[in-house]
């Protein structure tokens, strides 16, 4: 069988991957996408991009195609569900933009893929390839071979996995299954016109309790709505015909006026389990490497998935440095990435439980602790959205414009 040889291929064309192969093509190297679907498209409909993802879109030359069709929410508002009374804020205006040197922007996924995909089909080191399933992934010692459930095969020097959760090119890795956390979510976009728990449209709205949260912000330059209704099943192996509007409902109905309300509005949303996986020790394993969720699976209560993706393609050119004949680089990426995704994931799991802690004396600290921080105290997110990459990149960015 005749195979297709390449420099780099990235299995998977989502964010993480178009992202990926644009700053490989970008630092010299050429990559060629596989995606098994027939488009490229996103699931799901919101996405927020904190200022360390938009930092990374800047690094990749696609802020104005961004900033086209994002909004920047003027406040996060943080409420109680039960009662709707407000526990805290968080400025996200001129301070904040001062603070980390880029915005909070939220938008709608299609809208940071589509220039992600316009930028890689425009770039002559991009090659893209639609309706590839990948159903296997051996690494020879000299090379990777790359083969489709179609019979089609293809050969590398590396093999990037983008191919999220149940990610075929992280089996050369480990051989772990996803960790169910307890709920599911109820995710879609609508016209703003429909309806809004919110006082502030262009804010970004969190009702927090016990066993649920609702999470609503505007996208597509404020035309429509994201909303998130996200609840605990009953039971672990519970089966999805039981995550049903009927279910949601039930769950939300102790809930405020303003909060039930705005639920029922949106009940016939798609309901999607939230899954994450234990952090692995390491990438990386011969000449395959894993982005994103293939990568680093965790839970939406940072807003990190798509973030750390980004950041972990613009990483992964840098230490490769322009070349894929020598991969000692991909030490490098291990050493900076394991660390940082890390906390991301051990982190994402017990905020989240307390948002939803059933807890009333631990309930009772935690919102005596949101009353009394300051909108303006951006302490506990300067890990995040701080530049972690810039003595990393800075010479990176420099060769990358002498290419351009």
């Amino acid at each position: 069988m005749t195979q297709e040889a390449h420099d780099v291929i990235v299995v998977g064309g989502g964010i993480g991957g178009l992202g990926t192969a644009l700053a490989l093509a970008r630092s010299g190297v050429p990559a060629h996408v596989l995606e098994r679907a027939p488009e490229f498209s996103e699931v799901g409909a919101g996405l927020q991009v904190g200022p360390n993802a938009v930092r990374a879109l800047d690094r990749l030359g696609l802020l104005d195609e961004v900033y086209a069709t994002a909004v920047f929410p003027r406040r996060g508002v943080v409420s109680s569900a039960l009662t709707g009374e407000t526990l805290t804020t968080l400025d996200l205006g001129d301070g904040f933009r001062e603070r980390f040197g880029y915005p909070y922007v939220v938008l709608h996924r299609n809208d940071v893929l589509s220039p992600l995909l316009e930028a890689c089909r425009a770039h002559p080191l991009v090659s893209l390839e639609n309706d590839r399933t990948v159903a296997q992934v051996v690494d020879t010692g000299d090379r990777v071979r790359v083969c489709c459930d179609d019979g089609h095969e293809l050969t590398s020097k590396l093999v990037v996995g983008a191919d999220g959760l149940n990610s075929r090119v992280r089996t050369l890795i480990a051989d772990d299954d996803p960790v169910f956390s307890g709920y599911v979510a109820f995710r879609g976009a609508t016209p703003i016109k429909a309806t809004t728990a919110a006082e502030d449209e262009s804010d970004v709205r969190l009702w927090i309790g016990p066993n649920v949260h609702l999470m609503q912000y505007p996208v597509r330059s404020g035309t429509m709505y994201n909303q998130v209704a996200v609840f605990r099943v009953s039971d672990a192996s519970e089966e999805q015909d039981g995550w049903g509007s009927d279910a949601l409902l039930e769950r939300f109905s102790p809930m405020c006026d303003e909060v039930r309300s705005t639920v029922a509005a949106h009940a016939e949303a798609t309901a999607y389990p939230n899954f994450d996986k234990e952090p692995l020790g390491t990438f990386v394993a011969g000449r395959a490497v894993v982005i994103g969720d293939a990568a680093h699976p965790m839970l939406q209560y940072l807003g990190q998935g798509a973030c750390q993706a980004l950041e972990d393609g613009l990483t992964l050119a840098a230490t490769l440095g322009g070349q894929v004949d020598d991969l000692s680089g991909l030490a490098r990426y291990d050493a900076l990435r394991v660390p940082r995704t890390t906390r991301c994931q051990r982190s994402a799991r017990p905020w989240g439980e307390s948002w939803h802690t059933t807890d009333p004396i631990l309930g009772a600290y935690r919102d005596r602790y949101l009353r009394m921080r300051a909108p303006d105290d951006y302490n506990e997110l300067a890990w995040l959205y701080d530049d972690a990459l810039a003595s990393l990149l800075g010479p990176v960015e420099q060769e990358m414009e002498t290419r351009r």
